[in-house]
This record gives C-alpha cells, structure tokens and sequence, in this order.
C-alpha cells in the first residue's frame, strides 16, 4: 500500500516550490484541483484524503471527476483540461517515486484532453470604451480609482493579475511615462503610457499619496484588490455604460476583453504582430493571430484590394404559356409510361407519344383523318 498524502506533500513542496519555481498563482490552480478532486474520491470511495492509496485514483476515477466537472459543476471544456493537467502532473511525478504503480499512472496519462471549439475574440470598440471610461462617478473615491483602473487596463492591455499586482513605484508620469510589471511567465516589461493615460494616473497619485510599495488600485482597507472585485467592478460600469451605448450590451465583458480590446487597437492603428506581441508580453507572436482572425476592418480592406467578377445578373423571364402547357403534360404520364417513352427512338411509334395514347388508338385516329379527308 502506497499513500498518496507524502507524494502530493512532496509534489507541491519539492517539486513545484522547489525545482520548478511555480509561481504562487500556478500552485494555487494546482492545489484547487487537487482539494475538488481528493472531495469527490471521499464522496465515492468514503475513504479520507490521508488514507488513500496511488492504486484507489485509477483512470476510472478520473474519467468520473472529469464528467463530475463538466455535467454536475458546470464547467466547460478548457475548465476541464486544466484539471486534467494538474492531475497529469502529479501522476508523472509520482511515475519516478513509485515504479511499482506504473500500469495505473500509464493509464490515467493516457486520458486525452477534450476538443473544444474556440470563440472569436470579444473586443470592446473605440466608442465602447469611451463609454465605459465615463461610466464612473468621478465624485467618489471609488469612481476615481475605478475610472484610473480601467483606463489603464484598457490602453495597456495588462492582464488582471498585473493590475491587481501593481505598486505606486511601478508607474512613472513624468516625462516618458510608462508603467512597470511584472507578468506571466516571470517576465518583466515595460509599458509606455500615452498622455492621456498618464495623465489620470498622475492626477489619482496626486490626490491619493501613499508609499512607493503601496497598491496602486488599493481596497478601502489599503489592501490589494482581488479578481472578485475587479470582476464585480467591470460588469457594475458595463452596466451603467450600456445605457449610453446599447452596442454593449450584445458582448460579454470581463476584464480579460480590456485586453483584446487594447490588443484590437493596436492592430487597427497599422501595429505588426510581432510588436503586438512584445506590447501583450505573448510568449510567441502566433498568439496574436486570434485577433487577426477577429479584426473584420482587415478583412474587408483585404475584400476592396480583390477585383469583383465580371459576371452578369441575369433576369428571371416567365415560360411561354403554350410551352408551360405542353411541358406540363409529361407529368400526366403514368410511370410505365414514362419508362416506355424513354425506350423509344427517333422513327419509332412509340416515341414522344402524347399521354394516355394508345399505339391502337393513334392508328384509329389516323385512319379517321385520312377517311374524312377531302379529296383534291
């Protein structure tokens, strides 16, 4: 018997604190999954967290975790194969510890990933964000902060967990203003700010001092805000922008579309992706092509540099009334008359004959004729 509880411990403490230097955000995802996934093995084993063995998490459990998260949690297919990597990665870890668990591991690695389609890119408009820019109430405290917040967000493009993490030190608006961060991946960079950013960060600095290490965008408390609040702090001004501006009303709207909508920007001002890149801090500048492939500006350039076909509409012109007549008189053929009729050759009697006549009766006819002709 095999507990699970050393390997997990040894997994967040050695292996991702230690050799991989995950940053704290990673480690909270990796442990999320872990707490969902050792509550539902209680829920179907009965066995406590402390107690279970390597061999009890078998492929089957996990498949069943898996469908728990998507039918019963509601959680969609990306949510999905998250949780599925955080499992994965603890598997190929205890894979190097415990030899002996080998067919089990193997066989939970071998889980695939869920397809799932990709969306278009949600972005907001150059008028979009102007009304959502004059969505906050000045007046207040909190109007001030959250007009500061979602300028910046909106003309940078930084990810929330940037701006969450922002210090007063890390803005600079003086001559060459820009803004400090440090992003995904552990990367630093440097955003230039335009004049009008600037501006309003040096006006929310000046009328609100505080210390160089201090949060930028601080809670009443003086605390860091949290992803709830920025969450809450958007839809709140979407809502009241959308009164003056209905557009919105039709998009969805988080804080990550800031982003697109800084990055659509970019993009519409002429901006390569190679440059986009650098400015979004993309760790490969094919992350840029969801918003080429968004940008409908770029493809309707791309539709008036293409010359239109040289063809002509024609015009709809009603049958003649006697042909109407005619052709419809082959629908009044019996099926084993259409057959026959389709045997027949040129010369024949039997072809192009009219419906429901008789090879007797068109001979009939025709002596009738030839007997009551006049004589010349």
């Amino acid at each position: 018997m095999t507990l699970l509880a050393p390997t997990l411990e040894a997994f967040f403490t050695q292996h991702l604190a230690g050799h991989r230097q995950a940053s704290p955000r990673t480690i909270g995802s990796y442990r999320d999954t872990w707490r969902l996934f050792l509550g539902y093995a209680l829920d179907t084993t009965g066995t406590a967290p402390a107690g279970l063995d390597i061999a009890a998490l078998d492929a089957g459990l996990v498949s069943s975790f898996l469908a728990h998260l998507e039918q019963e949690r509601g959680n969609t297919a990306r949510t999905r194969n998250a949780r599925l990597a955080a499992i994965r990665s603890v598997f190929k870890f205890a894979a190097l510890r415990h030899p002996e668990h080998a067919a089990t591991i193997a066989r939970v690695l071998a889980i695939p990933a869920k397809k799932h389609g990709r969306a278009s890119v949600s972005y907001l408009t150059a008028g979009e964000i102007k009304a959502l820019l004059a969505a906050p109430d000045t007046t207040t405290w909190h109007g001030r902060r959250d007009h500061a917040f979602l300028a910046l967000a909106a003309q940078t493009g930084l990810r929330c967990s940037e701006l969450t993490g922002l210090t007063r030190g890390d803005v600079q608006t003086g001559t060459g203003p820009t803004v400090r961060c440090h992003g995904k991946g552990r990367k630093d960079r440097v955003t230039p700010l335009t004049a009008n950013t600037a501006a309003v960060i040096r006006t929310w600095l000046r009328q609100h001092p505080g210390e160089p290490a201090d949060p930028l965008f601080p809670t009443i408390t003086g605390r860091p805000l949290s992803s709830d609040a920025v969450q809450d702090l958007v839809e709140r001004h979407i809502a009241t922008a959308a009164a003056g501006c209905p557009s919105i009303q039709d998009k969805n709207v988080t804080p990550h579309t800031l982003r697109h909508s800084a990055a659509m920007a970019l993009l519409h001002a002429g901006v390569d992706p190679v440059t986009i890149a650098l400015w979004m801090g993309h760790e490969s500048p094919r992350s840029t092509q969801p918003y080429i492939h968004a940008d409908l500006k770029l493809k309707e350039k791309a539709l008036a540099r293409t010359s239109p076909p040289t063809t002509k509409t024609g015009r709809y012109r009603p049958p003649d009334k006697l042909l109407a007549f005619l052709e419809g008189l082959g629908l009044c053929r019996s099926p084993d008359m259409r057959e026959r009729g389709r045997q027949g050759f040129p010369g024949d009697r039997r072809h192009n004959r009219g419906p429901g006549i008789r090879s007797s009766s068109l001979s009939t006819l025709v002596d009738r004729g030839r007997a009551g002709a006049p004589r010349r």
